[in-house]
């Protein structure tokens, strides 16, 4: 699983204006804040023509509702948001006002109020000029370097370098730290203000944090949970991240009833979900995917969600996995009379690699009928033994 703002510290050195600043006018203002926009500005079009991008009207449509309502009307006509298919969870902001959010992330909020909490999150870099100031501060240091002849190497992980070498460098990663704390205190402060519930944004660690434990159970070896990545790390522990969220959130003293809107998020992201999951199984992270599964399932197993179960367990491929994947395959379709008809699909497979191979080529051939022109058609005919004599 990558970390929240796994671009941050790229695009932080790509510099960010201030919005309160920004009109439908806005121009950069000096030779360093243009240099980085028209480098944005390229990545932005080359991110347009990209196949990853979501460009689903419905989906878009919701995304930006739900980020207009966090930062306000008026502050997210400035920024341009772009979903991309990916199973990790991130999102960035660019100088320019492109917003980037994987798809990844949509499994791992729970709730409008927690994807809300993101998306203040990366406004608020946005908003604090973070980037712009990262790159004049960044900029001041290495010429700092000249002067103290500390060889560049230091900054992608060479070895050696004086003790004042080392406090230069780690100054600016410090810097970077304190930027993500305070864009951490923005979004707080702007669910609140949207009228989400504050205490969102730090749920948002507490479940990345049981799948990281998930993770590493499922593998065998100890959560990453708590490293931070030592002296160079760009972002704060996720436990003090957490603890400080929930603090701020407290601090706030808001007796309202405040939004979640679980349902509502379930609805808008409903037509997605199969790929988002499917793409997620993909990254062979068991622990992580089961967790996942089982959290979607809160207010219970549907059809689709038992057929991803199931395809989760027939990947790993064990025999007592192959026996649970078979058992989850008929529990979709019990469950659910309109469950995926790759559910057969899944159930065949799953049997033949058990040996049973009646069964496995009486399923793969019932959902060829269904689906006479799948892709694997080929493979499936060759496994099952369909045709042959």
């Amino acid at each position: 699983m990558k970390p929240l703002c796994l671009l941050c510290a790229a695009t932080l050195l790509l510099g960010v204006p201030a919005s309160a600043q920004m009109g439908p006018g806005y121009t950069p203002k000096d030779k360093d804040e243009r240099g980085i926009w028209m480098v944005m500005e390229e990545e932005e079009r080359r991110l347009k023509a990209s196949n990853f991008v979501m460009r689903d009207a419905a989906l878009n449509a919701y995304v930006n509702d739900v980020f207009c309502r966090t930062v306000g009307s008026d502050e997210c006509r400035n920024v341009r948001i772009y979903i991309v298919r990916t199973p990790y969870f991130n999102a960035s902001m660019a100088p320019n006002g492109m917003m980037t959010v994987w798809s990844g992330l949509f499994l791992r909020t729970r709730n409008e109020a927690q994807l809300a909490a993101v998306l203040g999150h990366e406004y608020t870099h946005f908003q604090k000029q973070h980037s712009l100031r990262l790159f004049r501060d960044v900029k001041k240091k290495t010429n700092a370097f000249s002067f103290l002849s500390i060889p560049l190497d230091i900054l992608t992980g060479g070895i050696g370098g004086s003790l004042a070498q080392l406090a230069v460098v780690a100054s600016i990663y410090g810097f970077s730290r304190d930027m993500e704390r305070e864009a951490d205190i923005g979004s707080v402060s702007l669910l609140a203000k949207g009228g989400y519930d504050p205490k969102s944004a730090s749920r948002v660690w507490e479940q990345l944090r049981a799948e990281m434990d998930a993770t590493a159970s499922a593998r065998g070896k100890k959560s990453r949970k708590d490293r931070n990545g030592g002296l160079f790390s760009t972002h704060p522990p996720t436990l003090e991240r957490m603890t400080e969220l929930k603090t701020r959130a407290e601090a706030l003293g808001t007796n309202a009833p405040m939004m979640v809107n679980r349902e509502a998020y379930r609805r808008a992201l409903a037509p997605f979900w199969a790929g988002f999951i499917d793409d997620q199984i993909k990254l062979n992270d068991f622990g992580a995917t089961e967790l996942l599964l089982t959290n979607l399932a809160a207010q219970g197993w549907s059809g689709e969600l038992l057929y991803a179960r199931g395809e989760l367990y027939r990947a790993r491929g064990k025999t007592e996995d192959l026996k649970s994947a078979v058992d989850f395959y008929i529990q979709a379709a019990a469950v659910d009379k309109d469950a995926p008809a790759e559910v057969m699909r899944g159930l065949g497979l799953a049997w033949l690699r058990l040996g049973e191979k009646a069964n496995g080529k009486r399923m793969i051939e019932s959902y060829l009928n269904t689906r006479p022109a799948a892709d694997d058609r080929a493979m499936l005919e060759i496994l099952a033994g369909i045709g042959s004599k």
